[in-house]
């Protein structure tokens, strides 16, 4: 506060001078006097804390306190059935400790406001008990911050709070809304075995040095949008949200979830970062587990993403995460995303037999994006995801490329059967989208539907048969001859003996007539059908459109084997 503005209560102004500091003492007058606690004479200070008792309200704002004024502030509201101090409302709003601050197991039945107040040593604040609204907003920790096993039951605003030295809220428990919206923590920030049952905000925090954070449990949201990380750090949550909008690492990172659905959209890191989901409960730092008792009713400790979008992931690893409703559209560099354990995407949904035509989608992992655009399209089957949010400007042209460098990543991982899965949706993409030629298209469809891309064995099995079928029936039909052929053999015998020529024929084939479809027809024409799947002849004497049948055969149906081939083996390689 600068020195030449006076604060909003009635001040003490002790040893203001006019040309250096005309305000002076800041500290608000004690009741009946025109001084502060600081500066109250020593019979009038006596008579005043002779005065309170136990849960009395004080007020005390901006006035600078050595630690035996405060030991002796303390002694006079210390209740004797506890020993412990006892407040009422505890106004000391700018406030100045300049030795140890010791509130610990202290009790504030009503607002504690200590805003914008320094403490120039340590702050001890252990296992104290805040009924009503805690303000410490703004306020100044120059020496360690001492929160441990502190219980806030109202709101905690630590908004814009500097913790020069090492912040402890181990084992605290918040149970409204905690606000650290823009505070720093220079050194350590302890929550371990924190438990928050309302929100956690870390908006705008700064950590400058905490190489962790937790683990902690939240009932809500812990939102450490747009803050920043400087060194390297473990963040371990057990919370139902957490949302890192925008938020900074300067170095390496781990953050190990549980129940938590994850926002990360547009976060900026440029080392290696991890998300995983913790399968077993936290340890403590004694080696005991940390109960979770907010998701006591939840049997999955499954962690969900939200959003990766605006995301660099080229140093991102995914551990064990539901990607199913995860935005990827905008994400940067996802082809070196490394996908580690079981990652889950969503699948497309199962046939709709209740409609006519009725459709059957191939089995196949999708994105929510997708989802999105499939159950927003005329027409579209039941089954598809609409309520995907902030997916809906998400069309083929979008997520064909990001089909495609998920399709690198999993390949990079040894994960062909999920790469697989990804070029089919990339290739749908390509097929669905608005900026390719009618012919490019229908070259797409055709591979659709022959193969499912080249990879759908089944499907390209089932052509596979039906045009063998067809090759059997047409070849008995019209191909076979009616009977073999025989060759003969004619010339002349020259008069008077001498040497015969022979000139040896066979005579062409005639078109079969009466009744074609024999067993004996079907087998020859079955042994010209599976010759020409393997590019062989039979041999067999066959009318003229018998051989133009055999040789569209022999060009079609080893095609379709090659792509059923080749999906088996997409489906299968390691």
């Amino acid at each position: 506060m600068s020195t030449s503005v006076p604060p909003a209560w009635p001040h003490c102004a002790h040893g203001a001078d006019s040309a250096v500091d005309p305000v002076g003492c800041r500290g608000i007058h004690v009741p009946g006097h025109t001084a502060c606690l600081a500066h109250l004479a020593d019979a009038e200070r006596d008579a005043y804390l002779a005065g309170l008792t136990p849960g009395a309200s004080i007020d005390h704002r901006g006035t600078t306190f050595t630690e035996s004024l405060l030991n002796a502030l303390l002694n006079a509201l210390r209740d004797p059935a506890t020993s412990h101090p006892r407040f009422g409302a505890a106004e000391f709003e700018s406030a100045t400790f300049q030795g140890t601050a010791w509130f610990r197991l202290a009790t504030f039945e009503g607002l504690a406001g200590f805003a914008s107040a320094t403490f120039q040593d340590l702050a001890g604040f252990d296992s104290a008990v805040f009924e009503g609204d805690a303000g410490f907003a703004s306020a100044t920790f120059q020496g360690t911050a001492g929160f441990a096993s502190a219980t806030f039951q109202g709101t905690a605003g630590f908004a814009s709070a500097t913790f020069e030295d090492n912040a402890r809220f181990t084992s605290a428990t918040f149970q409204g809304t905690a606000g650290f919206d823009s505070a720093t923590f220079q050194g350590t920030a302890g929550f371990d075995s924190a438990t928050f049952e309302g929100d956690a905000w870390f908006e705008s925090a700064t950590f400058a040095e905490a190489d962790r954070v937790g683990p902690l449990v939240c009932a809500g949201r812990v939102v450490l949008s747009s803050a920043v990380f400087g060194g390297p750090v473990t963040l371990s949550f057990a919370a139902r949200r957490l949302e890192c909008r925008r938020t900074r690492w300067s170095s390496t990172a781990e953050i190990r979830l549980r129940y938590a659905t994850v926002d990360f959209a547009h976060a900026v890191f440029e080392y290696p970062l991890t998300i995983a989901a913790e399968p077993d409960p936290f340890l403590r730092a004694d080696g005991r587990q940390l109960i979770d008792d907010p998701f006591s009713g939840t049997p999955d400790p499954g962690v969900r993403v939200e959003s990766l979008r605006g995301v660099d992931a080229a140093h991102l690893v995914l551990a064990d995460l539901d990607l199913s409703g995860c935005l990827f559209v905008g994400t940067v560099h996802l082809d070196q995303l490394r996908l580690e354990g079981a990652c889950i995407f969503d699948t497309a949904p199962p046939a709709d037999w209740r409609r006519w035509p009725p459709v059957r989608f191939t089995e196949r992992r999708v994105l929510a994006e997708e989802q999105h655009w499939r159950a927003s399209q005329p027409g579209a089957v039941r089954g598809w995801n609409v309520s995907v949010l902030g997916a809906g400007r998400a069309g083929p042209l979008q997520l064909a490329p990001v089909y495609r460098a998920l399709r690198k990543a999993f390949e990079d991982g040894k994960h062909e059967p999920g790469a697989a899965d990804f070029y089919y949706g990339e290739m749908e993409m390509r097929r669905h989208a608005d900026d390719i030629p009618s012919s490019e298209r229908g070259l797409l469809t055709a591979y659709w539907a022959l193969s499912g891309y080249g990879l759908r064995a089944s499907r390209a099995l089932a052509w596979l048969g039906a045009a063998m079928l067809l090759t059997i029936v047409l070849l008995m039909a019209f191909g076979l001859a009616q009977d073999n052929p025989k060759q003969t053999a004619t010339g002349t015998v020259p008069a008077g003996g001498g040497k015969v020529t022979f000139e040896i024929d066979k005579e062409d084939p005639q078109n079969p007539t009466g009744n074609r479809f024999t067993s004996e027809r079907f087998e020859k024409a079955l042994n010209v059908t599976l010759n020409s799947v393997v590019f062989r002849s039979s041999g067999q004497d066959l009318t003229t459109a018998g051989t133009y049948i055999e040789m569209t055969s022999r060009l079609t149906e080893p095609v379709l084997l090659g792509l059923a081939i080749l999906a088996v083996r997409n489906r299968v390689k390691r």
